[in-house]
C-alpha cells in the first residue's frame, strides 16, 4: 500500500488481544515447547526474537537454496534517479500513459490526453505485477500490472477542476479519465536487440478499469439479492476494480489482482449496516468526488451515481445500495484470453486485500492462498480449497473454470497467534464458536452475509490484530510463508517485537503450516530499524547498508531469493535513503542444528540492498522472466522522474518533468541471472 493512500481510521474496534501482547509473552518466556502434533520445536535467540522452522528442514539439502547473492550491498540514495547494484542496468518500460493500441494518442507532457486515450493506455501508479510467458518464451510474454490509485495533479493539466462556488467536481471528461486510470493493464512485451519493448496493437493488450464489467462468483452469489442494483437487476454483473495494490498468480496461469482501499470510493450518508461501518465506507463524501456528477445530462448508465450507496429508492433495483457489495475481493484475470471477463472470487473473503499468494503445492492436497487486510490492527487470512490439487490443471486451457474449481469452494480461516510460538487458523463459517459464546450463525444469517463482513466475523472469533499486514511470499524451498507487517504508528504499548511507541519501522513474520489445517508455528524473521537506533529497537542488528523501514512488497523468485521492498514511513531512514529493494536467501540461514534462524547481528550481512528508487516514490511490484535474467520492478508516485528511458539518469537540477509511474527493467550487464 502506498504511503499516499488514504486509510486514516482504525476500523477494528474489537478488543481482541493485540499481537504485541502475544509476542511480548513469547519473548519473556525465553524457553518453550511448541504444542500440536507434527509442529517443530522453536528455539529462542535472545536479542532479536524467535526462530523456528518445520521438521522437514533437518538434514534435507533439497530444502536449501543453492543460490548465493553475488552483489555487494549498495549505499542509500536520495536522487531523482534509480540506483542499482554494480554491474546492472535499469531501463524504463511501459510508463503511465503508454498507448496499448492505435486508438490512444501518444502520452502528452502537458496532461491533455483524453479519457478515451487513458482507456486504451497503461494506467497510473503501477503496483503489483506478474510476467506470463507466451509459449514458454523467456523473451516474449504478457505483463499484468496493477494500478493502485491516481494523482490528479499529474493526470490533468492543472489538477482536478471544481466549481468555484460549490467545490464540487464539474468536468465529466476528467472523472472518466480518472476511472480509466485505475485497474489493471495486460500488455505484451518482447526482448528485442537486448531491450524490452511494448508490442503495440497486440491482441492480448487489454485494460480492466474502474468501469469494466466483471463477473462475480462464490458464496456471496448464493444470495443474488445482495448484489442487485439499478444497473444489474439480476445481480450477476459488477462494474470495475479499484485500488488494485498487491497481486498474485495461480498455478493454472491466471493473474490475481487485489482490491485494497476500495471503501473510500463509496459513500453512504444514511444508515450504514455493520459491514459498511466495519470496512470503512465514508459517511460524507467519496475520495475523488466521482459521485458529484450523478444525474448530469451526459452521464451514462449511472456511471457516477453508483458510487453513492445511500438508500434512495423503494428497493435495491432503484438505487445503488448494493454497489459496494461487488467490491473488496480477489479478482481473477486470464491474461491469455483477452475475450474473457475478470471474475471476483468472493470465497477468499471481503476486506482490504493487499496481496494473494498460494502455498506449496502437493498433489491431492488442497490449494492454499494467503492474504492480508492492510490496516492497523487487522488480520491475516488463509483460504483452503475444497478440491485437492491436480497437477494436470497446471496446463489447463479453460483457466477461469479451473479457478472456479479451486477458488469458489473451500474454507476461509483467520490467524490467531499464541504466545508459545504456535498459531491457530480459525475457520470463518457460521458454525464457528465466538469468544462471547454462541456461534457466528448468531450474527450472520447466511454465509454470504459473513463474507460481506469478513473482518467483523474475525473480530468475533478472537483473531490476532496485526500491524498492517501487507504482502505474503512463500519460500519455494521450505514452504515457509513470510508476511510483511509494515508499521503501526498508533501502537501505544512498547513490546519486545516493536519496542517503540508509535512504531514506524515494521517487521516480517514467518510461519510454517502444521499437521492439520488449523495449526501453524511462527517466528519473527527480521525487524526493520534505522542504524541509529539502540539495540532494543534494532533487534536484527541492521547496519547502514541494509537499514530499512516499513517492509511492504515481498516476493520470492524461483531460486529461493527473497526480495523485500519498502514503503518508508520513518524519517530516521528516509533521511538516509529513498524507498528500496533488498535481497536475502532465508533457507540458507541455519543454526548448528540445521534449523532456520532469523536475521540477527551475527548474519545480517546476508540481507543486502540491491536497488533504490527515485525521490518521492514507492518501490513496489516485482516480476521475473522465467530464466531470472530480467526483473521487472515498479516505481509508484515518483516526484520528478523519469527524465529519459535510462531509469538511472537523474533529472537535471532545475528541470521538471510530469511524474510518471513506470515499470523498470533490471538486467545484468553480462546477461546473467539477476542477483547471483
Amino acid at each position: 500500500m502506498s504511503k499516499e493512500t488514504f486509510d486514516p481510521t482504525r476500523y477494528n474496534s474489537s478488543d481482541n488481544e493485540p499481537f504485541a501482547n502475544v509476542l511480548q509473552r513469547a519473548i519473556n518466556r525465553r524457553n518453550f515447547i511448541k504444542g500440536g502434533t507434527g509442529l517443530a520445536a522453536l528455539t529462542m535467540f535472545s536479542g532479536f526474537g524467535l526462530s523456528g522452522c518445520s521438521d522437514d528442514d533437518d538434514d534435507n539439502p533439497s530444502n536449501v537454496s543453492s543460490a548465493s547473492l553475488g552483489f555487494e550491498s549498495i549505499a542509500g540514495s536520495r536522487t531523482d534517479a534509480i540506483t542499482v547494484a554494480a554491474g546492472y542496468s535499469a531501463m524504463v518500460l511501459a510508463p503511465w500513459g503508454t498507448p496499448l493500441n492505435s486508438t490512444a494518442a501518444d502520452w502528452r507532457q502537458d496532461g491533455t490526453n483524453t479519457a478515451e486515450d487513458q482507456a486504451n493506455s497503461v494506467g497510473m501508479h503501477h503496483d503489483g505485477m506478474h510476467f506470463f510467458p507466451l509459449n514458454g518464451s523467456e523473451t516474449d510474454g504478457l505483463l499484468c500490472i496493477n494500478h493502485e490509485y491516481i494523482d490528479q495533479n499529474a493526470l490533468h493539466p492543472n489538477g482536478a477542476t471544481r466549481d468555484s462556488a460549490t467545490g464540487l467536481r464539474n468536468d465529466i471528461e476528467e472523472i472518466r479519465k480518472e476511472i480509466n486510470a485505475h485497474g489493471v493493464t495486460v500488455v505484451r512485451i518482447q526482448l528485442i536487440n537486448g531491450q524490452w519493448e511494448v508490442v503495440k496493437n497486440d491482441v492480448h493488450n487489454k485494460r480492466f478499469t474502474g468501469a469494466t464489467e466483471m463477473a462475480i462468483s462464490g458464496p456471496v452469489t448464493d444470495n443474488r439479492d445482495l448484489l442487485k442494483t439499478k444497473y444489474s437487476q439480476d445481480g450477476t454483473a459488477v462494474r470495475g476494480t479499484l485500488n488494485n495494490c498487491g497481486n498474485g498468480y495461480t498455478p493454472w496461469g491466471t493473474y490475481l489482482t487485489c482490491e485494497e482501499n476500495w471503501p473510500g470510493y463509496f459513500v453512504n450518508t444514511g444508515t450504514q449496516d455493520a459491514a459498511q461501518s466495519r470496512l470503512g465506507i465514508d459517511d460524507e463524501d467519496t475520495r475523488y468526488g466521482w459521485d458529484d456528477l450523478a444525474g448530469d445530462a451526459a452521464e451514462m448508465n449511472d456511471e457516477f451515481a453508483r458510487f453513492d450507496i445511500t438508500v434512495k429508492g423503494a428497493d435495491a433495483l432503484s438505487d445503488y445500495r448494493n454497489e459496494a457489495n461487488g467490491h473488496g475481493y480477489i479478482v481473477e484475470i486470464d491474461p491469455y484470453n483477452p475475450n474473457s471477463k475478470a471474475v471476483k472470487r468472493t470465497a477468499l473473503g471481503r476486506f482490504r486485500h493487499e496481496g494473494c499468494v498460494f502455498g506449496k503445492l502437493t498433489a491431492g492436497e488442497p490449494v492454499v492462498f494467503y492474504s492480508g487486510h492492510d490496516g492497523r490492527f487487522e488480520y491475516i487470512y488463509k483460504f483452503e480449497s475444497a478440491a485437492g490439487w491436480d497437477p494436470a490443471d497446471a496446463n489447463s486451457t479453460d483457466r477461469l473454470a479451473t479457478g472456479a474449481k479451486y477458488m469458489d469452494e473451500g474454507t476461509l480461516y483467520v490467524a490467531k497467534f499464541n504466545d508459545d510460538g504456535t498459531g491457530t487458523w480459525i475457520p470463518l463459517n457460521r458454525s464457528t464458536a465466538t469468544t462471547t459464546g454462541g456461534t457466528l450463525a448468531d450474527t450472520f444469517a447466511t454465509e454470504a452475509d459473513l463474507i460481506l463482513n469478513t473482518p467483523g466475523a474475525a473480530d468475533l472469533v478472537g483473531a490476532t490484530p496485526m500491524d498492517r499486514p501487507e504482502w505474503c511470499a512463500v519460500d519455494p524451498m521450505t514452504g515457509s510463508a513470510y508476511f510483511t507487517l509494515t508499521n503501526n504508528t498508533r501502537r501505544q504499548e512498547a513490546n519486545s517485537a516493536n519496542p517503540r511507541i508509535d512504531n514506524s519501522f515494521g517487521h516480517i513474520i514467518r510461519w510454517d503450516e502444521g499437521a492439520s489445517a488449523t495449526e501453524f508455528s511462527w517466528d519473527i524473521f527480521v525487524f526493520g530499524a534505522p542504524v541509529s537506533a539502540d539495540a532494543e529497537t534494532n533487534k536484527s542488528g541492521l547496519n547502514e547498508m541494509n537499514q530499512f523501514a516499513s517492509p511492504d512488497g515481498l516476493v520470492f523468485d524461483s531460486r529461493g531469493i527473497l526480495w523485500v521492498q519498502t514503503d518508508n514511513g520513518a524519517d530516521e531512514v528516509t533521511e538516509y535513503t529513498n524507498d528500496q529493494m533488498l535481497a536475502v536467501v532465508p533457507s540458507k540461514l541455519r543454526d548448528s542444528g540445521n534449523k532456520q534462524v532469523a536475521i540477527s547481528g551475527d548474519n545480517q550481512d546476508n540481507l543486502r540492498r540491491f536497488f533504490v528508487g527515485p525521490n518521492g516514490c514507492e518501490v513496489t511490484g516485482l516480476a521475473f522472466s522465467p530464466d531470472n535474467k530480467t526483473f521487472f520492478a515498479n516505481i509508484q508516485h515518483p516526484g520528478n522522474w523519469p527524465f529519459s528511458a535510462d531509469a538511472a539518469e537523474a533529472t537535471p537540477a532545475g528541470a521538471s518533468v510530469r511524474p510518471r509511474a513506470a515499470t523498470v527493467v533490471i538486467r545484468k550487464n553480462d546477461g546473467g541471472e539477476i542477483g547471483v
